[in-house]
């Protein structure tokens, strides 16, 4: 997204300044001392620099995967970045000039991504086509579900209840985009699938009905509508209609679209509603279905849903109250879909942990809740809720740098979440601290004089610092890890 990146490039100040600063030292020595030990000057600081970038860094925290388009875009910048690197040695007296290549390359890349734009089309077309043939040749029951936040969850529930059922397929991970879902139907739908689980995001208005274009749902859940990707929408009402082509789709197929009382809320629903009187399955209070006794345990989650009258009893091992709501999504779909509600029940007392999302891990030192992929606001006080209750006896630690795209309101909400963890956690240890100011004022004006604020530059000090001071018993919530990767100011 060539757009982003440049907005990106500019407003995080990304471009380079350390190699600069090295070339224009080595020109001014080249003009006023001697060229040859300019050269040698100029070849040992940029081999110092190398060296502090690895010890700095250190090993990759994720891996830069070379797939076929990267690599044509790595030529293809390659190619264009030969015209700065050739004005540069050919005004060689100008050793100032070595700044434009280096310089030019994220505009190389932005350029190599427009020039190739045009062929990975097509690219993507050929592989649309072969997955629309495909997905037409077996024809399953297609599940669609959205939400600010979630869908995930909602989303691997419902693939382990449905498999009571029959043969189910999901997208896997946090896979919600048009060429990740023709990528799953192309290498794992097969014929023996009866549904097929599809996770849509929306990165803008339209976005979620072009992936209804290519996977027509039978059935819908919008799980909520709230701040997440508020950077992209700007207003919850934008978020909102966004979301809800999904239910204009299903409604099409004749199909049921359920939704919490929560998105019940927007005028995209309620103008829905108008039009689609009978098509709405509304879980929560005042709803169709509905829960009530609600109890996190150091077990699970225990709950009570009331469906057509009668009472279901349910227990899961699942942590973070916020789960309440998608298990009685995930219910509500599924007896849709023709489950008994009794092996429904049955289903969900196996439930699985979803990897990185309130996931509990009891190590040998201490416990860990791995929370790394959350990243809303409902979420984290959720997890500093289990935080609390796991730790009780114990030292809370909160590892954090915060949540992502949360756009205008990203003040407030960490504010907010700063205020709450000050009542939750002992130690909270925040990365990146200069993007979170607001948290770590909103935790400093409520902690007590015992509970410590350690800032950190990035993950890496967070697990030292863990290592050099956690005790046996500690209770460690890590919640979110993607702000480092995401939108990190980098020094280059």
């Amino acid at each position: 997204d060539t757009v982003r990146f440049r907005h990106w490039l500019f407003s995080s100040r990304a471009y380079d300044k350390r190699l600069s600063m090295i070339v224009v030292l080595a020109g001014i020595m080249m003009l006023f001392i001697d060229a040859e030990f300019a050269q040698i000057v100029l070849a040992l600081l940029f081999a110092l620099f190398a060296r502090l970038d690895v010890w700095a860094g250190g090993a990759a925290k994720k891996k830069l995967v070379m797939t076929e388009r990267a690599k044509r875009i790595y030529m293809t910048a390659g190619l264009l970045l030969i015209a700065p690197t050739a004005i540069a040695l050919i005004f060689s007296g100008l050793p100032f000039l070595w700044v434009l290549p280096i310089q030019a390359i994220p505009f190389c890349l932005m350029m190599a991504t427009w020039i190739l734009d045009p062929n990975e089309q097509k690219i993507n077309a050929s592989f649309r086509a072969d997955a629309v043939k495909k997905f037409a040749s077996i024809n399953p029951t297609v599940i669609g579900i959205t939400g600010s936040y979630g869908k995930t969850s909602v989303k691997h529930l419902l693939g382990h209840v449905l498999e009571f059922h029959a043969p189910t397929l999901f997208t896997p991970g946090s896979v919600n985009t048009e060429m990740g879902i023709v990528r799953v139907i192309r290498e794992q739908l097969q014929p023996h699938h009866k549904f097929f689980i599809v996770e849509m995001g929306a990165y803008g208005i339209g976005s979620i009905a072009k992936l209804c274009a290519l996977t027509p749902p039978h059935i819908a859940a919008i799980t909520a509508i709230g701040h997440a990707h508020f950077e992209r929408f700007k207003t919850i009402e934008d978020t909102a209609r966004a979301k809800f082509e999904i239910a204009e789709a299903a409604a099409k197929q004749i199909g049921k679209v359920v939704i919490t009382t929560n998105v019940m809320e927007r005028e995209a629903a309620k103008t829905f509603q108008k039009n689609n009187p009978s098509a709405l399955i509304i879980c929560g209070e005042g709803g169709d279905i509905t829960l009530r006794d609600v109890n996190q345990t150091k077990a699970g989650i225990d709950m009570t849903i009331t469906y057509k009258g009668d009472d279901y009893a349910i227990e899961t091992p699942l942590f973070g109250l916020h789960q309440a709501e998608n298990i009685l999504v995930t219910f509500a779909l599924a007896v849709q879909l023709g489950m008994a509600p009794e092996t429904v029940v049955m289903a969900l007392r196996s439930a699985p942990q979803t990897k990185h999302r309130l996931e509990v891990k009891n190590l040998d030192v201490y416990t860990l809740i791995d929370d790394a992929y959350n990243s809303n606001p409902k979420g984290f006080a959720s997890a500093l809720d289990i935080l609390d209750l796991l730790g009780r006896g114990s030292r809370r630690i909160l590892i954090t740098p915060g949540m992502v795209e949360l756009g205008d309101a990203h003040d407030a909400e960490h504010q907010r979440v700063g205020e709450l963890a000050a009542a939750k956690a002992d130690i909270v240890i925040a990365v990146c601290p200069e993007r979170i100011q607001a948290f770590c004022k909103g935790f400093e004006s409520k902690k007590s004089p015992q509970q410590i604020l350690v800032r950190v530059p990035t993950f890496a000090a967070a697990q030292n610092w863990v290592q050099q001071h956690s005790k046996k018993d500690d209770v460690i919530l890590l919640e979110n890890d993607l702000p480092d990767l995401y939108e990190k100011a980098f020094i280059c």
